[in-house]
């Protein structure tokens, strides 16, 4: 920790520098954050308290909006709090501990994107065989692997940025603590250092994203064979898959393929994978899944009932 030099606090500039702006914006976040909070925990228990918790593509989506929950409270709350206040500062450890929890927690939820994308890939290439192959021991060792991975992503960036010396200046220009706007207050030369984080992040995600997108077309090209109705219900679940994937990855691409030096939109663009996308996930999930909405239909009616006897 002697690295960091003279630097004890970060200060972030934030997202905008009219003070009404920030203002405004603070309360809108307030209220996407609530969004995801009730959206994300009406489907742990819908599904929990469902028949559905049985089906491993409702399984993954659990755990979907666990890490939704998790990663949005690691970043969303503290905004908030940022855009409210005259002073955004964050000290030295807080900063590493949130750079460290948020690309743990997203690394998790991209490998259970993948998992969710292998999901259906069996289902609808392999259907005689998917219970066989996506059993419940099957579904807790992939869902372990995202857990690896991603603590594996994260330790490795978490010990490059703690081996770096900030020397001043200490303003962030950004709303979190991101590898990319810290490493523009490194006191040496950051050209290795940034190719490693493309390496480690833009790469990897880029290649995630590309099986992904080439998983569903293989899906969709096998759907051919089957009838209307089961081409309709398989088209229905995978468009809802495809949207979320989108609006994960090409935020995710353009922040972290770039390197560090280059002026681009970063911060702004990272609302998307931060705050928007953890919202509309459950409506994603929901408005186009008749078995989700009728699970819910039947659980939030059971409750009610138990409510008033």
């Amino acid at each position: 920790m002697e690295n960091h030099k003279n630097v004890t606090e970060f200060i972030f500039m934030g997202l905008w520098e009219n003070r009404q702006i920030e203002l405004l914006f603070s309360l809108l976040f307030l209220l996407c954050y609530l969004a995801v909070l009730m959206g994300n925990s009406v489907i742990l228990l819908t599904i929990t308290c469902s028949h559905l918790i049985e089906q491993p593509m409702y399984y993954f989506l659990c755990h979907l909006s666990i890490m939704d929950l998790c990663y949005t409270s690691t970043v969303v709350p503290r905004l908030i709090r940022d855009l409210a206040a005259l002073r955004k500062i964050i000290s030295y450890n807080e900063c590493m501990t949130q750079l460290f929890t948020a690309h743990l927690l997203a690394g998790v939820e991209i490998f259970i994107l993948v998992s969710m994308a292998l999901d259906r890939y069996v289902a609808i290439v392999k259907p005689l065989h998917y219970m066989v192959i996506m059993n419940r021991k099957r579904c807790d060792m992939l869902i372990f692997t995202a857990w690896a991975v991603g603590f594996w992503h994260s330790i490795a960036l978490l010990l490059m940025m703690l081996s770096l010396p900030f020397c001043g200046p200490n303003h962030v220009n950004h709303y979190l603590c991101d590898v990319k706007p810290l490493l523009k207050l490194v006191c040496k030369d950051i050209h290795i250092v940034s190719i490693l984080v493309i390496a480690n992040s833009g790469m990897v995600v880029v290649a995630i994203f590309i099986v992904l997108v080439a998983s569903y077309i293989l899906i969709l090209y096998n759907l051919r064979t089957r009838s209307s109705e089961g081409r309709r219900k398989a088209l229905s679940t995978c468009s809802s898959h495809i949207m979320v994937v989108v609006l994960f990855f090409v935020p995710c691409i353009y922040t972290y393929v770039l390197p560090a030096g280059s002026e681009n939109k970063d911060k702004e663009i990272s609302v998307f994978y931060t705050v928007i996308a953890p919202m509309l996930n459950p409506l994603i999930y929901t408005l186009r899944n008749t078995e989700m909405k009728s699970a819910m239909h039947k659980v939030w009616s059971r409750m009610l009932h138990s409510e008033l006897k």
